[in-house]
């Protein structure tokens, strides 16, 4: 018999709200010199959708905040597991920006969102212990990683992990980038069960590399020239292309580090669950894992089956992207995907600090 940390559960919140490209055709996009950029607005429309995939994404209502939805996902992953809720000895909320309201830009992170979740699901357990945890787009991969371990530890049995996000409420409407974000949450219940397999999380490998890429992201006023317009509020900003090139770089080896630790071959995997900033760079970065195994012609159709693709209707939804993934997966929502019991699943994210994560998971 072995001793496994096994998936149960799977839920997510996907905002109502589509926002097509078309909605951005209207606006004055700024560099980050403050220079209005000298093509039409359709034209950057379309070479945004070109490069990234995107052509809608969606946003929360008014009336929630990052709580609020990262709740909404919690109860449909409690629904799907079936367990109790009181016998969850965790609750970890990844997020980056705590509750943004519409009309208040100012974060609000006192209470912690893991707090007012376990609020709203309305536990009285004082052990089942609530935390946040800010670590970029990895931040709810690094989430179910901190969990094993503490099931590892003889410390938990059951957790709820949670990826929420409100990035529409930190996009500088101004800057192109703007077009890439989204709003969502994801959550998923990870419990330690004695199976006759080796089966759940098989390993796990986490860096930061703070030294030269510590502020590729990072938040700072509008790029808007009018000081009325930039306000005093701030807005996440990216250096997209050096994004790019340290993802392209880093990326595949992280993986390949934790295929390694796993024992685990190339050929072995299902799927590959990647944090979805850019279609493009997603392709590449596979790409460059398969390379990294000797396979340097990985058609379309192999990349199409093996990495399922949703930036193109929910946009760069952050740490909600990969639990969102799993929950549309596990039921059936997402054509030409699923994921059986003996599959071995890959979850990779990068994301500001820079961090990167990555689990190997072969399902019950």
């Amino acid at each position: 018999m072995y001793q496994s940390s096994v998936i149960v559960g799977t839920g997510s919140y996907i905002p109502e709200e589509v926002v097509k490209n078309k909605a951005f055709l209207d606006r004055a996009f700024f560099s980050s010199q403050g220079c209005v950029l000298d093509k039409p607005s359709d034209q950057i429309v379309e070479k945004l959708e070109e490069i990234t995939g995107i052509k809608e994404r969606r946003y929360v209502s008014g009336d929630l905040v990052a709580s609020d939805i990262a709740f909404f996902a919690a109860e449909d992953a409690l629904t799907s597991s079936r367990i109790d809720r009181e016998t969850l000895d965790y609750i970890v909320v990844a997020h980056n920006f705590g509750d943004i309201q519409e009309d208040n830009r100012r974060t609000s992170l006192v209470p912690s969102l893991a707090a007012k979740v376990k609020h709203k699901l309305r536990i009285s357990n004082p052990y089942t212990v609530a935390y946040d945890l800010p670590f970029g787009c990895p931040g709810w991969v690094q989430g179910l990683i901190q969990s094993h371990q503490f099931m590892k530890a003889g410390d938990a049995k059951r957790a709820l992990i949670i990826g929420a996000e409100t990035l529409s409420r930190v996009s500088d409407p101004h800057d192109q980038d703007s077009m890439i974000y989204s709003d969502g949450a994801g959550a998923v219940i990870l419990e330690w069960q004695k199976t006759v397999e080796q089966v759940g999380i098989l390993s796990h490998v986490s860096r930061s590399d703070t030294f030269a890429h510590a502020h590729l992201l990072q938040m700072d006023t509008s790029y808007h020239p009018d000081a009325s317009e930039r306000g005093s509020n701030l807005f996440l900003k990216m250096q997209g292309h050096r994004v790019y090139k340290y993802a392209l770089k880093t990326v595949p080896l992280v993986v390949q580090e934790s295929l390694d630790k796993a024992g685990i071959h190339l050929d072995q995997i299902s799927k590959v669950l990647i944090h979805q900033a850019n279609e493009k760079m997603d392709d590449d970065i596979l790409k460059r894992l398969f390379s990294l195994n000797g396979n340097k012609n990985l058609d379309r159709a192999t990349m199409t089956a093996l990495m399922p693709i949703t930036i193109s209707w929910l946009g760069n939804s952050s740490v909600a992207t990969i639990p969102t993934l799993l929950d549309l997966i596990a039921k059936n929502k997402l054509n030409g995907h699923h994921i059986a019991s003996g599959d071995v699943v890959i979850l990779a994210s990068v994301g500001a600090g820079m961090n990167i994560n990555s689990v190997v998971y072969k399902a019950a």
